[in-house]
């Protein structure tokens, strides 16, 4: 029996290891997949021995204060590694977890696969050297992400972006609709508060501002919410009606309310390049803990962070980081960006960045390259 293990520290991997976990038990039914992930890898019939639900952490400053739990976290992933012997580790996004990871593996001669390897066109090119001493295959997502770390050596392939399989609409518009609450002659706000607690502390208040702003200004608009599986639903409710604002929270069928709605308020991350394949504007939202952010500008080597704006290459979707992002700036952005002019413009920008990544069955490829690696082909 083939034995893979995944580690997906966050609702965006997770995402990816559940339609990479399904894909390889349809070429092997009886290959056996376990590790770290959430409700898409349980889902998609893989074991989920540790959940993100309790790891999930973004930040420098922050990731110091979980440190304990992380090294909890990798001692006990060294000990499934070696009760349960994998044929292959898969690695999915999460670096600062995952490269440490990767080197517990290959002391052990377990070969690694690295799918969504860490941004070293962001963080210093010179990090890509650092891991391709630690990772056997690289799976790439992004064309300049394959000629940078083919320049230091890797062995990589380039797959495609993963969310060109997965972001589709399931449901027929009217349905879609109707989940999403968005009414005939009413534009639809979607908010995208993100997937980690710390996210919804510091944006959650500054969208749900801008949207009573934006509410006042523009009484015509409908507002809906996209809840991530690692949110309590309760705490979201919570929020929400502080604002006396009607808001509906869903947390299924995203890229269908995604496909319908008509502008978005996004933390910057995955989601916005989900928003990007569902042909929807947004106005991109970051902060962090002043140390963080302080770190980041000095360390980070690109112009923009948010994904479509790095794919397009340049800046497509406004970004509204640290002090900028105020809920007052935010909803004057928007109506900026709602004006029929510039939204034509900003679809226009969507298109052609969806060309950029590459064409379907990015999944599948990663699934057969995990195989081909287990087997030692």
């Amino acid at each position: 029996m083939t034995r893979i293990m995944i580690s997906a520290g966050e609702a965006s991997g997770d995402l990816h290891a559940g339609a990479i976990c399904r894909a390889i038990l349809k070429i092997e039914p009886d290959a056996e997949v376990y590790g770290m992930g959430g409700d898409n890898l349980r889902q998609a019939g893989g074991e989920v021995v540790f959940d993100i639900k309790d790891h999930s952490v973004m930040g420098f400053v922050e990731v110091l204060r979980k440190l304990p739990d992380i090294l909890r976290l990798r001692t006990a992933f060294l000990r499934l590694m070696e009760d349960r012997r994998p044929d292959v580790l898969l690695t999915i996004d999460y670096p600062g977890f995952n490269m440490r990871l990767a080197k517990l593996a290959k002391k052990r001669h377990i070969p690694v696969v690295s799918f969504i390897p860490p941004s070293a066109w962001a963080w210093r090119p010179g990090r890509a050297a650092g891991v391709v001493k630690v990772v056997d295959k690289i799976a790439s997502i992004f064309p300049f992400e394959y000629r940078l770390y083919k320049k230091y050596g890797a062995d990589i392939e380039f797959v495609g972006h993963p969310l060109v399989d997965t972001v589709h609409p399931s449901l027929p518009r009217r349905e879609a609709e109707k989940l999403a609450g968005k009414r005939p002659g009413h534009p639809l706000v979607l908010l995208l508060p993100g997937s980690r607690p710390m996210e919804i502390q510091r944006l959650l208040p500054v969208m749900l501002g801008a949207a009573k702003i934006l509410h006042a200004r523009r009484p015509d608009l409908d507002f809906a919410m996209l809840r991530a599986s690692t949110i309590p639903e309760t705490e979201l409710h919570q929020a929400i009606a502080e604002t006396r604002l009607d808001i509906r929270i869903t947390d299924r069928c995203n890229y269908d309310v995604m496909s319908v709605a008509d502008f978005a308020i996004a933390t910057s991350g995955t989601v916005t390049l989900e928003a990007a394949l569902c042909n929807l504007p947004c106005v991109i939202l970051y902060k962090a803990s002043p140390v963080s952010f302080w770190i980041a500008k000095h360390v980070v080597e690109i112009p923009n962070i948010g994904l479509p704006n790095i794919v397009a290459g340049r800046l497509i979707e406004p970004e509204l980081l640290q002090d900028a992002c105020t809920p007052e700036t935010v909803a004057r952005v928007s109506l900026e960006l709602m004006e029929p002019a510039r939204y034509a413009q900003l679809k226009r920008d969507l298109a052609e960045t969806r060309e950029r990544l590459g064409e379907p069955g990015a999944l599948h490829r990663v699934a057969e390259l995990v195989l081909r690696m287990a087997h030692g082909k």
